[in-house]
């Protein structure tokens, strides 16, 4: 079972609560980018873009590597697994909730009368 409030966690989740960091973790799914790399589908700076690296970076999302004067960062996808191990437990809450619900409009579906009461007019329709 995963730990509710662990540090890693905890900074899992803030990492993955910006749009810009969730689009640089999706790039980086394809392969290895620079921060440049990483900074240019968005309007910032590269000090910006290397404000959201060093996030994912501290929440263990992604490993950097200097090479002469580049820096290149790769995914490591272990935290994300942790996250979604997390976030699992409440996909088994939505799937029992939605199976309930999909039972009940079946209930109510099959008992539904296709024609008005007696006294009422019935355009052939089924619809009261």
């Amino acid at each position: 079972m995963v730990e509710l409030n662990t540090p890693q966690l905890n900074a899992v989740f803030h990492a993955l609560g910006d749009a810009t960091r969730r689009r640089m973790l999706h790039e980086l799914a394809d392969g290895e980018r620079t921060v440049s790399q990483l900074a240019e589908p968005f309007a910032i700076s590269l000090a910006a873009a290397s404000k959201h690296v060093k996030a994912l970076e501290n929440a263990g999302l992604i490993r950097r590597e200097v090479r002469w004067r580049t820096h290149v960062c790769s995914l490591e996808p272990g935290p994300l697994a942790s996250a979604h191990q997390w976030l699992s437990a409440y996909e088994r809450f939505w799937t029992e909730r939605l199976d309930v619900l999909e039972g009940l409009l079946r209930q109510e579906k099959s008992s539904t009368p296709l024609t008005k009461p007696e006294g009422e007019e019935n355009d052939g329709t089924g619809k009261p």
